[in-house]
């Protein structure tokens, strides 16, 4: 049955639509890479761009689930960008095996790699591995961009930290496949050899530890690109490569046929029958999720547009209204949902409560069904709107502390895939319980309307606006309430700036920016990936439940 569609719903819906318009925009930009110039040159090398390497690469291009599209945006203007990070990752099919493909894109700074390039990479290489996916990299890079080597090259989480994952990979038996089909130099260079298989493009890839005029400058020896680490070079001479191939077409019709001999490992065995649409039409989710993030709603009514036949089974329904527990499916699988309830609700002594706030009950309540589905090897999506947990005298009499502490235990100990979605708020230790990037999700998105932040916007800029002109003051300069409200202005601006998805996504804080009704695609891609990898036994740790 449909929901009945009003004057509100009506607005829901054309705000919502005019955010996603806006997302696809930005990433149409986004796709373009370097430019048009610069894919031309591409072209007339007689290369493919990253974008065209992965489409041919791949079963089928609508099923591919970019991540980190939005990686660096707005981020090292000063250097004219970096689109997506220079590097395009994401999962995808290839001869019916969902793969990790990472692949650098040579119109961006002929593909060097700035901080954000590097910390993309790591979480694609992290997606792998923690859900056994074989990953193919699409070599095309100049290096470390050496403006900015200090902030990419030495630290833990920096470029070495990816060669360290390819060991590691081999090690745990996810199978690497490298091609080289561009440039790829010094450091760059172990990449794809500590990879288990290595292509080579033939007079467009090139692969050694230092270059032409590197190599004059450091031994005075001569040699031009081709005979110090060409296809012919690494092929016959020094065995570097193992295969040499013509184009970058039968380079990746070579990767296709690799990945069609790889035979099949242990899976987790998480629970599939056969797919069912939902009832209820996933259309009605634009015109439920209000406008305004302020008012309330029934995330139930979502919940009920994103699973199988729209049915649900709640999970202590009447005890911790502030959340939601629901085992579903979705897609097929299985699956334990934890959901922040935004409709204000009466507790079960009688009080009133907030909607997106999390209560000692709700905390409780969704503390012991993380266990549950833990115990039966379910799979947690956690759909995020919260403002945080409850504060006040008798919040604190009441023990809010080790009510959520015990609920950000079960959700850090938690062995089965965990699977974010950022609806709207997610604020201050609210954003940890319910799984946020901190708390390592297999995969973590955000809708157009999502916000991250430790606070909302208006009560960051009141507590700091209070602050400087309290600054202000002691100095003995007086601020009157014009000078207030500018303060508070500029504060709220820039606060609200830094709480966009745009933002989070810009950073890796986020993998994509989805469309809300893609949702159950988006969960059912991330448990079909995490399939592949066995879980660990639980084990909740030191807090009694």
């Amino acid at each position: 049955m449909a929901i009945k569609q009003d004057l509100e719903f009506n607005k829901n819906e054309d705000a919502m639509k005019l955010l996603l318009s806006a997302v696809e925009r930005k990433m149409s930009e986004i796709k373009l890479g370097g430019g048009a110039k610069r894919i031309e040159k591409l072209h007339n090398e007689g290369k493919m761009t990253a974008r065209e390497r992965i489409q041919y690469l791949i079963d089928d291009a609508k099923d591919f689930f970019e991540i980190g599209g939005f990686a660096g945006l707005d981020m090292y203007q000063e250097y004219g960008g970096c689109p997506a990070g220079g590097v395009v990752t994401g999962i995808g099919r290839i001869r019916g095996r969902q793969c990790m493909i990472v692949a650098n894109d040579a119109t961006v700074k002929a593909g060097a790699w700035f901080p954000i390039t590097g910390k993309k990479n790591l979480r694609a290489q992290e997606i792998a591995m923690e859900n056994r996916l074989a990953i193919v990299y699409l070599v095309d890079s100049a290096g470390v961009f050496l403006p900015m080597q200090d902030e990419i090259f030495p630290d833990k989480e920096h470029f070495g930290r990816i060669f360290r994952n390819n060991a590691k990979m081999s090690s745990a038996g996810i199978p690497q496949i490298a091609a080289i089909m561009g440039s790829c130099v010094a450091g760059g260079a172990y990449l794809p050899i500590m990879s288990d298989e290595a292509l080579i493009v033939d007079k467009t890839g090139s692969i050694f530890l230092a270059g032409p005029y590197l190599v004059k400058a450091a031994i005075g020896e001569n040699a031009d690109k081709e005979t110090l680490g060409g296809a012919t070079t690494h092929c016959e001479i020094s065995g570097v490569t193992d295969y040499k191939v013509p184009n970058d077409k039968v380079c990746l019709d070579t990767i296709k046929d690799l990945i069609d001999k790889i035979g099949s490992f242990d899976k987790a065995g998480f629970d599939r029958i056969e797919a069912k649409a939902p009832t209820l039409d996933p259309e009605e989710i634009m015109g439920i999720f209000p406008e305004n993030p302020t008012k309330p709603y029934s995330t139930l009514e979502i919940i009920k547009r994103i699973v199988d036949e729209s049915k649900v089974t709640l999970y202590k329904e009447e005890y911790g209204k502030t959340i939601i527990c629901t085992y579903a499916r979705i897609n097929g699988w299985a699956v334990g949902i934890v959901a922040n309830n935004r409709e204000v609700v009466k507790s079960g002594k009688g009080e009133m409560q907030f909607g997106g706030v999390i209560y000692s009950d709700s905390a409780d309540k969704a503390t012991r069904f993380i266990l549950n589905c833990n115990q039966k090897k379910i799979p947690l999506v956690f759909m995020h709107d919260v403002t945080g947990f409850m504060v006040g005298t008798r919040s604190e009499h009441g023990g809010i502390i080790k009510d959520g502490a015990k609920m950000v235990n079960a959700v850090s100990n938690s062995t089965v895939p965990k699977i974010t979605i950022v609806m709207g708020n997610s604020y201050g230790a609210g954003n940890y319980a319910m799984c946020g990037k901190a708390y390592d999700p297999r995969m973590i998105v955000a809708w157009p309307t999502a916000k991250i932040a430790v606070m909302g916007g208006s009560q960051a800029a009141k507590t700091l606006t209070q602050i400087q002109v309290q600054s202000l003051k002691d100095k003995g300069q007086p601020v009157d309430d014009v000078k207030e409200k500018e303060l508070f202005d500029e504060i709220k601006s820039k606060y609200d700036r830094q709480t966009t998805p745009y933002y989070a996504a810009s950073r890796l804080w986020v993998d994509a920016i989805i469309d809300p009704r893609k949702t159950r695609d988006f969960i059912s891609t991330a448990i079909e990936a995490a399939n592949n990898a066995p879980v660990e036994k639980f084990n909740v740790g030191v807090m009694q439940v």
